[in-house]
């Protein structure tokens, strides 16, 4: 598979996997929303664990491209969000959504930024392995 095949793949799992477990934990947002958020948070850095080292493998892992990596998938994560949120069922204003759900897929770049400087300063010695 090339790697921009790979790269928008791993992107639309990234949008694909927090989608579904927050079918199965939607009722939670109506009796606690702050533990339904925290919960989609983790879902979100988890699905960033699993993700970005499938993109990486085999491979050198560079800071920038990490970054922009996580930077394409919050793209398609608000493209895929956007006919939902905006014209579908869960009908929200921008301000509404990026405040409660889109500004928690910046979570992909920030995870690859630490990442990418984690795996970096071990190569030079300077986090013990």
């Amino acid at each position: 598979m090339p790697r921009w095949r790979r790269i928008l793949s791993l992107g639309f799992l990234s949008w694909l996997i927090p989608f579904v477990v927050s079918f199965v934990v939607f009722p939670l947002k109506k009796t606690n929303m702050p533990l339904f958020s925290n919960l989609m948070n983790l879902i979100v850095l988890l699905t960033a664990g699993i993700l970005f080292p499938i993109c990486f493998r085999g491979r050198k892992v560079l800071v920038r491209e990490t970054v922009l990596v996580g930077l394409l998938w919050v793209g398609i994560n608000l493209i895929l969000d956007y006919p939902m949120f905006a014209y579908g069922p869960m009908k929200m204003t921008a301000a509404e959504y990026y405040s409660e759900i889109g500004v928690s897929y910046l979570i992909y770049p920030a995870f690859g930024l630490g990442a990418a400087w984690l795996l970096r300063s071990q190569e030079r010695g300077r986090v013990p392995a």
